[in-house]
């Protein structure tokens, strides 16, 4: 079977509004899963859904059956805390049943607080230690430029996941490489554990810092799903470097009180502010 990539002759105001609906599934199913747990990274996983919807839903090429097929596009999930989002849209595309979610963070669940390839399919790497995903992925997108593979290779990492200093050494040498089948996706949300990623330690001009490093670099709405859609869809070929996305974004979208707040970077919800928040995400 040839994989694809989901069909780009769908009118682009229906790709979009797809979109735009998985993404806000994933939120209230991610949200309801923590809810029940009491455990996850539920503003991250907020800050994330977009992202996740886009790629999932309109761009990566991918056989849900067959996980392992050497054709399909990788996808690393490098701020591997946000299990919510991504096992969620792991089962939307199809990789396990939707009700294995209700098992989440459960003993002997396949769904960890962090994702483990060796469980679960669909999860190329295992991550949760910070500053591991764009490594693994600079090597896979090595290996797919020495095979002349034409498989792209996407990852997503947190903004303050980038104090981590493995990220910038992968940085040099996929610039070095020219590894224009690599695309990053840095979720700029601007908030870490417990403080702002420029009180920690200061990130700007971070633009210019990929730049830098030999990357092509754009800056977008992380939320607006036309957006996402353009320029992950753009062809690499012939761009000679690798791309650097970085969204910006909100911990918390959808929900007024978690909007931009660092306590729900882990915070979980009591039972009002679950049904708050449902009420919200509609």
């Amino acid at each position: 079977m040839t994989l694809s990539a989901p069909d780009q002759t769908t009118l682009p105001n229906d790709l979009v509004a797809l979109v735009r609906d998985k993404a806000l599934w994933i939120r209230r199913r991610s949200f309801q899963m923590v809810y029940e747990a009491q455990l996850g990274h539920p503003g991250g996983d907020f800050s994330s859904a977009d992202i996740l919807a886009a790629l999932y839903f309109g761009v990566l090429r991918f056989d849900a059956t067959k996980p392992n097929d050497p054709a399909r596009d990788r996808f690393v999930m490098s701020k591997g805390h946000c299990t919510g989002a991504f096992y969620s849209v792991l089962a939307a595309a199809g990789y396990f049943p939707e009700v294995e979610l209700t098992t989440y963070m459960q003993p002997l669940s396949r769904l960890n607080g962090h994702p483990n390839r060796n469980y679960l399919p669909g999860v190329e790497t295992n991550t949760g230690p910070l500053g591991h995903g764009l490594p693994v992925a600079t090597g896979i997108a090595i290996a797919g430029q020495m095979d002349d593979a034409d498989f792209r290779t996407f990852v997503l990492t947190g903004d303050g996941e980038l104090q981590e200093g493995s990220n910038w050494e992968a940085a040099l040498t996929a610039g070095h490489r020219k590894l224009e089948n690599l695309t990053l996706i840095v979720d700029r949300n601007r908030l870490q554990q417990g403080a702002r990623t420029e009180d920690t330690a200061s990130l700007d001009p971070l633009d210019d810092k990929w730049r830098a490093f030999g990357w092509h670099v754009e800056s977008i709405d992380g939320h607006d799903h036309g957006q996402l859609l353009e320029v992950l869809n753009t062809s690499p070929k012939g761009r000679g470097k690798p791309l650097c996305i970085i969204a910006n974004t909100f911990k918390g979208k959808g929900v007024s009180f978690m909007h931009d707040n660092v306590a729900w970077h882990h915070g979980v919800p009591n039972q009002a502010q679950y049904e708050q928040a449902m009420a919200e995400l509609v």
